[in-house]
């Protein structure tokens, strides 16, 4: 027997099919979140900020995705392309872990391009 939705604040369901690689996509970047995949999706389809707050959980499901994504790296270094899957999972991974910066100043590879910018010739 089904429970009765009309005393439940959430009564109402939407429901949609998805690829299982776009599953995986949105599974890493609600890991990342610290969000349940409900407010994380209800947040993005009302066009809310979602503001990822670091913490270890958001470091370590990082982390993971990290080591699978380098797993399959050095699997292709011998000179197999890349799938559409992968470059499109270390994308979202690099923009993640860009977001995650704390600091507003640059990298110091950024610092050094701008001092040798900076710099005149004698």
């Amino acid at each position: 027997m089904s429970c009765s939705d009309h005393n439940r604040v959430r009564s109402k369901t939407i429901a949609f099919r998805i690829t299982p690689e776009l599953n995986e996509q949105i599974n890493l970047i609600v890991a990342a979140s610290g969000m349940t995949k409900q407010d994380y999706i209800t947040s993005k389809l009302l066009d809310l900020e979602v503001t990822i707050v670091p913490s270890t959980y958001t470091y370590a499901a990082l982390r993971d995705e990290m080591r699978e994504v380098c797993r399959q790296l050095n699997r292709i270094r011998n000179g197999c392309e890349p799938s559409e899957r992968l470059l499109g999972l270390c994308e979202r991974l690099s923009d993640l872990f860009l977001g995650l910066r704390c600091d507003d100043a640059g990298s110091q590879i950024e610092d050094e391009d701008d001092m040798v910018r900076k710099m005149e010739r004698c």
